[in-house]
């Protein structure tokens, strides 16, 4: 089984090296790291797609991690494959194959975003006119009929139901957290998803509108 940790640790030598240690005690395999947000105080937030054995459990893994000095663990949940940030790269070249044709750009982008971003689902819809659905991941909730409205976006930024109301419920099943980014100055907006959280960081949100303008300025 594959699950991804995401860990508070001290941002110095040696501090991952201890975790990984601990974490092997336990026949925890890691597959990929990923730093997520560096903070002020020292610490560092880390993203760990680790494997285990069917027989070990998760709780388990919190147990070894957080019994090294200054390790906190944030959140734990089922992942299956890796944390693959590189796999932007291809998606923006495949993304200016298909520029002419943004609806099959869409699809392309939508297909990786959940790999590079660690979110469960993505989808993109369009501000124009009446809201529409363009292009959505595997794991996208279901076209439910809803049509939202009243969607102020200036820039990239979290989701909720308490600020934006039109949120489809199907989006916010399992306590997702979600994030939002408009691509570009086409009218489009890019929703990422991740069921059961964690939270996405201000970082993440960050990358997001970042993907989001590179994107825009590429389509045609």
């Amino acid at each position: 089984m594959s699950f991804l940790i995401r860990v508070l640790l001290s941002d110095t030598p040696g501090s991952l090296a201890l975790l990984a240690e601990a974490l092997g005690l336990v026949e925890a395999n890691i597959q990929s790291v990923d730093v997520v947000e560096r903070f002020p105080n020292g610490t560092v937030m880390d993203d760990l797609v680790i494997s285990i054995p069917r027989e070990v459990m998760a709780d388990t893994i919190i147990t070894a991690a957080e019994e090294v000095d200054g390790v906190e663990v944030d959140s734990i949940r089922p992942f299956s494959g890796t944390v693959d940030r590189r796999g932007q790269i291809k998606m923006l070249a495949a993304i200016a194959n298909q520029r002419k044709n943004v609806k099959a750009a869409m699809e392309e982008m939508v297909d990786v975003i959940p790999r590079t971003m660690t979110s469960g689902w993505a989808l993109v819809i369009d501000l124009n006119g009446p809201i529409s659905r363009i292009a959505g991941s595997q794991a996208a909730p279901e076209d439910d009929g809803t049509v939202p409205d009243n969607i102020t976006l200036t820039g990239a930024r979290l989701l909720n139901p308490e600020n934006d109301p039109w949120l489809p419920e199907s989006w916010t099943l399992l306590d997702s957290s979600l994030a939002i980014a408009p691509i570009g100055k086409h009218g489009l907006a890019l929703i990422i998803g991740r069921p059961g959280g964690p939270d996405f960081l201000a970082s993440e949100v960050e990358h997001l509108g970042q993907v989001g303008d590179i994107i825009g300025a590429m389509l045609q």
